[in-house]
């Protein structure tokens, strides 16, 4: 093997056991910071001898009990940490009394290690950055540079939040563990807030020349069907799982040929990935048959809606209306309002719609979001009120930070008045 490929191998690697090696190492060492230095030394190894021995049967265990090889060289050198030494545990004493077994060198226990990693770095005690930077860099994997290329940030700036972010976890003596009760049900609320969060980032991109960053989408899938594997009976996490899939489902179709947005009502149906639709649905049924009634059971629900539709006219608006009612009762927020007014609209008919959205003129929550005055154009529009569209689809442009997303409200905007003008007798 060249080293090129030997490299290309052990990135891949990589990419996939260091979530679980560092979760493993946390268990074991109690300190976050540490798990990834020694997780980091393993790689080293691998980088110096893999090119030359080739890479291992069983690579994650191949690097966990090189990892942990180094973690008893450390606390041997260091006599102030002694009494960690023994809390190492009998597994570490067993490695240099045996031949490694690389089969079993990895803990039985490993999807509860992970399970802990995720809950530890998305503890509230995080900001929702710091929570998102650090998920991605430990549950996905992703280095720093990747993170800041996904936000739109300097690397600097991802690497500060993830040091302070494990400041903070070890200053708060945040435990090492899954929570259990009402402070659990809050946690998973965490966690799966920040998934959602990193899929959103990259469905719609919030700046940049993008509108689209697959990476974070995929990102944020591959977090959500961990965690869907780890907690099976919890409705929300298969909620959140199932929308997340369908939502992916359109990307090709999302964008056009020069990467400009394309509407969900304008997208080219046929493009939709149909396993993904299957797996979301999938999903959706799962967190049904757990009485799943929450936000992203519901969110679920109204996505499968336009999944099922084969044309857009066929999209059954009286039952998104209604879920929309349902969502807005469980998850009150102007955002939820603002799109169960373009439900409504479509159901009812554009100033049913208006109705609703107007009353969310005065909502500071929204005062620089541009959704707002771009529905409210494309309402006004449907109404024939032309020349108030125009203003709102300008107003909507200038709050944008999306490059893209700027073009289409600038072009809706000059079209809007172009028929404005057209349709006056002078």
């Amino acid at each position: 093997m060249s080293t090129a490929d030997a490299h290309r191998a052990i990135e891949a690697v990589w990419r996939i056991e260091s979530p679980r090696l560092v979760a493993a190492l946390t268990r074991i060492v109690r300190d976050i910071s540490f798990a990834e230095e020694l997780a980091q030394d393993a790689l080293e190894v691998a980088l110096r001898q893999w090119p030359e021995s080739g890479v291992p049967r069983n690579a994650g265990a191949w690097l966990m009990t090189t990892a942990k090889r180094r973690a008893i060289d450390h606390f041997r050198r260091d006599r102030m940490a002694a009494g960690k030494l023994a809390a190492l545990g009998r597994d570490l004493e067993e490695i240099e009394q045996t031949v490694p077994d690389y089969d079993t060198a990895l803990d039985d226990d490993i999807g509860d290690d992970l399970l802990r990693l995720m809950f530890t770095a998305c503890h509230p005690v995080l900001s929702a950055e710091a929570r998102a930077a650090l998920t991605l860099r430990l549950i996905g994997g992703l280095t720093t540079g990747e993170i800041a290329r996904a936000y739109l940030v300097p690397e600097a700036t991802v690497a500060q939040r993830i040091v302070r972010a494990k400041r903070s976890i070890a200053a708060a003596g945040v435990p090492f563990e899954v929570p259990r009760g009402e402070e659990r049900a809050g946690r998973l609320a965490s966690v799966l807030e920040v998934i959602y969060l990193i899929f959103n980032e990259g469905y719609a991109a919030t700046a940049g020349d993008s509108w689209l960053r697959p990476a974070l989408c995929e990102e944020a899938l591959r977090l959500g069907r961990i965690l869907a594997g780890l907690m099976p009976a919890e409705a929300e996490v298969h909620g959140l799982l199932a929308l997340l899939e369908i939502q992916a489902s359109r990307t090709a179709a999302r964008t056009g040929p020069g990467g400009e947005p394309v509407l969900l009502l304008d997208q080219d149906r046929a493009r939709w990935d149909q396993l993904l639709i299957r797996r979301g649905l999938a999903a959706l049924a799962r967190a049904e048959a757990l009485g799943g009634g929450g936000s992203y059971a519901l969110q679920a629900a109204i996505a499968a809606c336009h999944a099922r539709a084969r044309t857009a006219e066929a999209t059954d608006w009286a039952r998104i209306a209604g879920l929309y009612d349902a969502l807005v009762a469980v998850t009150p927020s102007p955002v939820v309002e603002l799109n169960r007014g373009v439900a409504h609209a479509f159901a009812f008919g554009p100033q049913a719609g208006l109705d609703i959205v107007d009353r969310l003129l005065a909502e500071p929550a929204l005062t620089s979001y541009h959704l707002l005055p771009s529905v409210r154009g494309d309402l006004l529009q449907k109404l024939g009120r032309m020349e108030e569209a125009a203003t709102e689809f300008a107003r909507a442009s200038q709050l944008t930070r999306n490059e893209r997303e700027r073009e289409l409200l600038e072009a809706r905007a000059a079209a809007t008045r172009g028929i404005d003008r057209g349709s006056d007798p002078a």
